[in-house]
């Protein structure tokens, strides 16, 4: 860990707080990761599920944490003066201990930490599994004097039938992780404007949003995500997809 890392976490937490909402767009290599940054975005996110086509392995953990912190390591080294969070799945089965110490090694400033392990069949970790291994990561983080930010996924709303009540289930478990010590929440999949809301207003920092740059987000645009007081705004895989389209429309006619 050096210091610039530990800058350019705290960077990025007061990004968090400045009352306006942080778009981090997902890159997945240095190339898109040069792209982006120099599109004027001051804060870059790197995807699992997008960093793993690009090395043709698969998500939900089919990578290792070596390779996860091979990819952290080369975007972090492309744009050294921006900061970047990454998505670490469940952890990789790696301790909260080793977990930071190798992605601050890596340059990381910020993770996302999901509750769905998939290295252990896909499992779901209690509210309070979850929060205990968010707390830790916390912990570890202020041990080594960085302010890590910490963003804790629940997987709720993707279980779909798993709970009668999903809103009730996900504010429960994200407000157990702002406790533990969440610098940031990320209700991935959160089906519309309305329950979006009563997770805003039953949770008391940041919260993640994911939306598709194109279409935007299941609660509204930008700019609707913007006056409910959404905190940050990620694409997870679907800034890679929606390329997809315009890569094949680029070199189709040269076939």
């Amino acid at each position: 860990m050096t210091t610039s890392v530990a800058a350019l976490a705290t960077r990025l937490l007061d990004l968090h707080h400045t009352g306006s909402t942080l778009v981090l767009p997902n890159v997945w290599d240095a190339w898109s990761a040069k792209v982006v940054a120099e599109a004027g975005f001051g804060a870059l996110s790197i995807g699992s599920h997008p960093l793993a086509d690009s090395r043709g392995q698969g998500d939900n953990e089919d990578m290792s944490l070596d390779d996860a912190l091979d990819g952290v390591r080369r975007i972090c080294s492309a744009v050294p003066e921006v900061p970047v969070t990454a998505d670490m799945e469940a952890g990789y089965g790696a301790t909260p201990q080793e977990l930071v110490e190798r992605l601050l090694e890596a340059g990381a400033a910020g993770l996302n930490i999901e509750d769905t392990v998939h290295s252990e069949g896909g499992r779901m970790r209690s509210a309070a599994e979850h929060a205990d291994y968010i707390g830790a990561i916390r912990q570890a983080a202020d041990a080594a004097g960085v302010d890590l930010v910490v963003n804790a996924r629940t997987d709720v709303f993707l279980k779909k039938d798993q709970f009668a009540d999903p809103v009730g289930e996900a504010a429960t478990r994200l407000r157990a992780c702002e406790e533990a010590g969440a610098r940031c929440v990320y209700p991935v999949g959160v089906p519309d404007a309305a329950a979006l809301q009563a997770l805003l207003d039953a949770l008391s920092g940041p919260v993640n949003v994911i939306a598709n740059p194109r279409t935007g987000s299941a609660a509204g645009s930008l700019e609707d995500l913007q006056v409910m007081g959404v905190h940050r705004v990620t694409f997870g895989p679907k800034l890679m997809q929606e390329l997809a389209p315009d890569l094949t429309a680029l070199v189709t006619p040269w076939r």
